[in-house]
């Protein structure tokens, strides 16, 4: 491989290969894409593991395990994400973009950079768990379908990024 990083792939072409995609999974599994359903049943598996009395008496947890009789991690969206870092791995070392390095500006210090990423992902959890789903499987998904709940949650997305982007952008500039 040489040194220098080849560019990415053209996002026109890779927006309708996202769609294809997305339209294929609709078609074989009835379903969109989702990410947030594999956090899930990974946290429900951790916590039957971990703590079992609390899972057999937890309204949620029973729920669960009921509605996935063959453990949760059998879900077919467990195996989604683990193709997705595969692939984003498989990716950047094709490209040769695969480094180790943390990015942020100068300004900002490595420890800033990364308690804002686990804030932000944090939250963003947390959100993916009261609008019942991650972007990807609320609004990617539900636009798909012309679903009013995903186009409202597409508007609200890009809405609060452009709302907060004005605070948080003196961390990147």
């Amino acid at each position: 491989m040489s040194s220098k990083p080849k560019n990415y792939m053209n996002p026109y072409l890779a927006g309708v290969m996202l769609g294809l995609v997305l339209l294929a999974t609709i078609y074989i599994t009835g379903r969109g894409l989702g990410a947030s359903g594999a956090m899930k049943s990974t946290v429900v598996a951790t916590v039957d593991a971990v703590a079992p009395a609390h899972a057999e008496n937890a309204k949620f947890y029973q729920e669960y395990n009921n509605e996935h009789p063959d453990g949760p991690l059998k879900n077919w969206l467990v195996f989604e994400v683990i193709g997705v870092v595969i692939g984003a791995f498989l990716s950047g070392l094709i490209s040769n973009r695969l480094t180790f390095k943390l990015e942020h500006p100068q300004k900002v210090k490595s420890a800033t950079r990364i308690v804002g990423a686990f804030v932000g992902g944090a939250l963003f959890g947390l959100g993916a768990q009261f609008a019942r789903g991650c972007t990807s499987g609320a609004a990617l998904s539900g636009m798909a379908v012309l679903s009013t709940g995903g186009i409202i949650t597409m508007f609200c997305i890009f809405g609060g990024a452009y709302l907060f982007a004005y605070f948080f952008r003196k961390l990147w500039i």
